[in-house]
């Protein structure tokens, strides 16, 4: 039978993953000629041999994938046969609309750590080492496709040795674009001895990663862990901790199976875990937090300064500012936070920060979307004009999306400072030459306050197209849509709890039931709106917004009440005096200004130093038993009058927090009946901050299902605003 050839187009993430060497040996095995290549889209394979050999190398490309590899499309077609007498990688190309997926940063490798262990190993104890399927990717990326000159790698020309490991398809090295050895690679400017007995000694060091700087001091050590929250003025904020491996982190929490899937994943993000009462930990790693995020060690350099002790690992940043990514920057910005730096001459083209996740029924819940998932995309269920939408004010992220892709960019930060601000414009630029993106329209929330928001008004401005501004809790549910692969006009009871959000009627949304279909919303149901003296005042003070949910509730404020003894004498007059008059009010119909509330009212947290603060003590809080409060429908006087009279009658505070917890999971199966009585739907989303309380989500799914609903709960982006960009992204398609 004489020869045919077939060309074989695939996109996905294809580049920088082994996939062309991948490629060449699979046709070698299989006895065929051709080439392959990479190029802005993907990977082009011409492959060309009897028609049996060709099936099976088509079967084969999708079924023995290397690690990290994609695939998100395969298109086929028959051409004439060129007669090849060889099968060879040829050079990459570029064209200047195309692109392909990018892969995130991945953990270093067992068999890169076999070396890195091995004293007869030419790459021992070297701090740089990768190779085809693990290593540094986006944050080294510079353009696409994905070759060493387009990468930081570009400033480090490989020695004899590795160039020999690079153009050999048989090696795992093979086009592992970060390929380096001690002789011809990254140096760092301080021994790993050095730094490991800086540690030892109780100092705190700034060490540069793969995608910014951490702070690092030992974790057992009160006295470090003291001087650095003075240092950063981040008194009670929780830090994350790196451990050696599963055991020492057996040894600090208690993991469950899927816990311990997530630690050990190519990923390895930030995991949050339950603490351990018994743990060696310094208790101002956490302080009144009954979880702890623990991550294993994912570079090279993290594996030789990670030792028996368990070390604190924290984003180096000012507080309020992004992540630091350079060494002059480092040494200028954490002067004083630092006693030493161990830093690297390899550049960091991208910030990124740790991913944060946590588990539910058995499944990752993802709190931080950033380094081992950015930018994997979303795939979305139709093409579009490609949109780029900006996100929130808080956990600010953006989306960009391009034919079937929704690209979510790493985590920013807050933006309430002009050094995010730049970050933020930094990212995002990167990330639209990168993928060849010109957008068509902006995205934005309503809020007029929100920097982000005049970002966007500006970039829609200058380049003379469309600007959609949305509201905050439809995009919330929007995104719960599309990172579920639905169609973007699936009609859903969306329920969406969190703390701010600009609703259509000019007053703060956040206990929101909305009916979503397509790009339209009805709000048909909210939490009671209540007036919060001094706005922004109430989120930083929960005792403030414990009073004026009292106030709405009729409940005097009796000096035996924790959240009005916790206040000088002059604070409460002030406040009757702002609510009876409406001065600096705010109209409010928050749920989690209502958690805030319930957690100064029974006693918990009545200043906050960190967003969430309260909220996250409350639940910590929850015991085994819980008490069962009256239920008026998303009106919180009653429920608040009852926590009242157990308070003055001695009920146990865990068991009030508990029984708060189940009182609004009966408000949401509520709502979700009242949504299904007025529309007939029976898919629910629950959305939203306050979702990311696993102990309110639970309850609330069981008594959904119950009820016989199906419910979206959020797998791949953030419930809080870190996923909103997704949602803004959807709807600026949807309204097209």
């Amino acid at each position: 039978m004489p020869p045919r050839r077939r060309r074989i187009e695939i996109t996905g993430i294809v580049q920088g993953v082994g996939f062309r060497p991948f490629v060449y040996n699979l046709a070698r095995e299989h006895r065929l000629t051709g080439s392959v290549h990479n190029h802005s889209s993907g990977v082009t394979i011409e492959a060309e041999g009897e028609t049996e050999a060709l099936q099976r190398f088509r079967d084969d490309l999708l079924t023995r994938l290397p690690p990290l590899a994609v695939v998100d499309e395969v298109a086929s077609s028959e051409i004439p046969c060129a007669g090849d007498t060889d099968f060879v990688i040829l050079a990459s190309a570029t064209a200047a609309s195309e692109s392909t997926p990018v892969s995130p940063d991945i953990a270093t490798c067992e068999d890169c750590l076999r070396e890195l262990n091995d004293p007869a190993d030419r790459r021992y104890r070297y701090p740089f080492l990768n190779c085809t399927n693990c290593g540094p990717r986006f944050t080294i990326i510079r353009d696409l496709p994905y070759d060493r000159a387009a990468t930081t790698m570009a400033a480090f020309p490989m020695c004899a040795e590795c160039e020999a490991e690079y153009s050999d398809p048989g090696n795992r090295r093979f086009h592992a674009q970060p390929n380096a050895c001690p002789r011809c690679g990254p140096q760092l400017d301080m021994t790993v001895g050095r730094a490991l007995a800086l540690l030892g000694s109780g100092a705190i060091l700034a060490v540069k990663g793969i995608g910014g700087f951490h702070l690092v001091c030992d974790a057992t050590s009160d006295e470090a862990l003291s001087r650095l929250r003075e240092r950063k003025n981040r008194f009670e904020q929780p830090f994350a901790v790196m451990a050696r491996d599963l055991e020492a982190v057996r040894g600090i929490a208690e993991v469950d199976e899927e816990e311990a899937r997530l630690l050990v994943s190519r990923q390895r993000p930030i995991v949050l875990l339950r603490k351990r009462p018994d743990s060696a930990l310094s208790d101002l790693v956490a302080p009144g937090n009954g979880y702890i995020g623990v991550m294993l060690p994912y570079a090279p350099l993290h594996t030789l300064l990670i030792g028996e002790r368990p070390l604190v690992m924290t984003s180096a940043n000012p507080s309020g500012e992004p992540i630091v990514r350079e060494n002059q920057e480092a040494q200028e910005r954490l002067a004083g936070i630092a006693d030493a730096f161990l830093m690297h001459n390899r550049d960091i083209e991208v910030v990124c920060d740790d991913s944060v996740v946590r588990t539910f029924e058995g499944r990752e819940m993802p709190l931080r979307r950033s380094r081992g998932y950015a930018p994997m995309p979303v795939r979305l269920p139709r093409e579009a004009d490609s949109v780029l939408a900006v996100g929130g004010e808080l956990k600010s992220t953006f989306c960009i999306t391009k034919g079937h892709f929704a690209y979510l960019s790493q985590h920013i930060g807050d933006m309430g400072t002009m050094e995010t601000q730049q970050a933020f414009e930094r990212a995002q630029d990167h990330m639209l030459r990168l993928f060849r993106v010109e957008p068509k329209r902006v995205v934005c929330d309503m809020h007029p306050g929100y920097q982000s928001v005049h970002w966007a008004e500006e970039y829609a401005r200058k380049r003379g197209i469309p600007l959609l501004k949305v509201q905050h809790h439809q995009a919330h549910v929007a995104s719960l849509i599309a990172e579920a692969g639905l169609p973007l006009e699936t009609p859903v009871i969306g329920i969406a709890f969190d703390g701010t959000g600009y609703g259509t009627d000019g007053t703060i949304w956040g206990g929101e039931a909305l009916l979503v279909h397509g790009a339209a919303f009805e709000r048909f149901a909210h939490l009671r709106t209540i007036a919060l003296a001094g706005g922004d005042a109430s989120i930083k003070t929960p005792a403030r917004a414990a009073l004026s949910h009292l106030r709405a509730a009729g409940i005097p404020w009796d000096a035996d009440l924790p959240c009005v003894a916790a206040l000088d004498a002059v604070e409460p007059r002030v406040l009757d005096r702002q609510l009876e008059r409406g001065l600096n009010c705010v109209d409010s119909s928050s749920m989690g200004r209502l958690f805030d509330a319930v957690a100064a009212l029974i006693g918990v947290r009545q200043r906050v130093s960190y967003e969430g603060q309260a909220a996250i003590e409350l639940e910590s809080l929850c015991g085994p038993r819980a008490r069962v409060y009256p239920s008026s429908l998303l009106d919180a006087g009653p429920l608040l009058r009852a926590i009242v009279d157990d308070l003055r009658g001695g009920v146990a505070r865990d068991e009030i927090a508990a029984g708060f917890h189940e009182a609004v999971a009966r408000w949401v199966g509520e709502i979700a009946v009242l949504g299904r009585e007025r529309t007939g739907l029976n898919l629910v989303g629950l959305t939203g901050g306050v979702f990311q309380n696993v102990t309110l989500l639970r309850r609330s799914v069981e008594l959904l299902r119950a009820d016989g609903f199906r419910v979206l709960v959020h797998r791949v982006v953030p419930a809080n605003d870190g996923g909103l960009a997704l949602g803004q992204a959807a709807l600026g398609i949807l309204d097209h």
